[in-house]
């Protein structure tokens, strides 16, 4: 899987997007500033540069226009702001970025774009009567949490009555964690539980696509992926 340079200065947006990537099955480095991500980007190959506009010690337009001038620019670049103009974004596009992301950064996009710019370097170049569009890729299906173990086949012994008993739908699951949920335990404790049995509910219910998952229940995904991670629900 590709390797993926994070270039940040917000822990937070550092950490966030790393634990996204990782979950969908990418390897990451992290750099909260330019000299940082300079060291990186010599002495690691990567796939893939995610890289902020506004930072302390040097802005990611001077540092991509550095990589340019010095014949760096070994991987595509997808810029990332929240205060930038369309001047700037254009800038970044000119001197070599293949794309730009508007902070907050919605997941769906993130993985869309960075699928886009993978799936455009590896791509050999089209004629000129076909050009390459960033967006014209479709993404491939997207491999899911899945809440339930795979079923395994049955032993050549098993009696009828082993082979007709149907596991827990996702409902009579939520509804017996439900019923064991004790009222008289502190509200944050019967809030988690509920929480809890809510999500398994909806990951079962939409067999473990965390983009449907969001959907039904109204979470952006980045509030969806710290919520299963704050309940202890493994999502991998």
């Amino acid at each position: 899987m590709a390797d993926i340079l994070i270039v940040d200065d917000e822990i937070g947006v550092r950490e966030l997007l790393s634990e996204v990537l990782q979950d969908e099955g990418y390897s990451v480095s992290l750099a909260e500033n330019a000299a940082q991500a300079r060291d990186l980007h010599l002495s690691k190959h990567h796939d893939l540069v995610l890289l902020d506009i506004w930072m302390p010690d040097m802005d990611g337009v001077s540092l991509l226009k550095e990589w340019a001038a010095q014949q760096r620019l070994t991987a595509p670049v997808i810029m990332m702001s929240g205060h930038a103009t369309i001047e700037t974004a254009v800038e970044a596009t000119r001197i070599g970025a293949i794309d730009f992301l508007e902070k907050p950064i919605a997941l769906t996009k993130l993985l869309q774009t960075i699928e886009s710019a993978l799936t455009r370097r590896t791509k050999p170049p089209a004629s000129p009567a076909e050009p390459v569009s960033a967006y014209s890729m479709q993404r491939e299906p997207e491999m899911e949490y899945d809440p339930t173990p795979h079923p395994t086949q049955l032993a050549p012994s098993a009696t009828p009555v082993e082979v007709a008993r149907a596991p827990l739908s996702a409902r009579e699951m939520a509804q017996q964690t439900l019923a064991a949920i004790d009222v008289n335990a502190p509200l944050r404790e019967a809030r988690d539980n509920f929480e809890r049995a809510y999500l398994v509910y909806h990951l079962e219910k939409e067999s473990g696509s965390m983009t449907r998952v969001a959907e039904s229940t109204g979470l952006e995904r980045t509030h969806l992926y710290r919520k299963l991670k704050q309940l202890g629900i493994d999502k991998r």
